[in-house]
């Protein structure tokens, strides 16, 4: 199989266990956490350009299990995370870790979080180096192993 069908493969299969914990994913601990990890993953390159920015956007607002919380509630705190990555990304990837971790007291949500890392990373078709970085990131902010990801 090829690694691109690899990777629409797997974001396609984490959807699915996300879809299926979507009535257990309603705190707000796991909406900041997923919109951090969403902003993360946007841009892990250290740059987020407009139709990145939009694309990620969309994915958000499309996604099912997000679809617990108000559109434009997630699109703010999404916003807000990605400015801070985009001012300064050393700086403020610590401080959108700090928001991923909020979900690792709930090891579910701590799941459910990395899964949309991937699911978001994977929405292209093409899980580069560097956000599956800083999905293994994430997964150590969660207290979770990302061999558990195949990370």
């Amino acid at each position: 199989m090829a690694l691109w069908d690899r990777v629409k493969e797997s974001a396609s299969t984490m959807q699915t266990q996300l879809m299926a914990k979507k009535n257990d994913l309603k705190s707000g601990a796991f909406r900041d956490s997923s919109m951090a990890m969403c902003a993360l993953v946007a841009a892990a390159d250290g740059s987020i350009d407009p139709s990145e920015r939009q694309r990620v956007a969309q994915l958000i607002a499309t996604n099912e299990v997000l679809q617990n919380f108000p559109a434009d509630e997630l699109r703010r705190r999404f916003d807000d995370n990605v400015d801070k990555l985009t001012a300064d990304f050393a700086f403020g990837k610590v401080s959108v870790l700090q928001e991923v971790a909020k979900a690792k007291k709930k090891p579910a949500e701590a799941r459910a979080v990395v899964q949309i890392g991937i699911v978001i990373g994977g929405a292209d078709g093409d899980f580069d180096p560097t956000e599956r970085a800083v999905v293994r990131e994430a997964c150590y902010a969660l207290d979770l192993p990302p061999h558990e990801f195949d990370l």
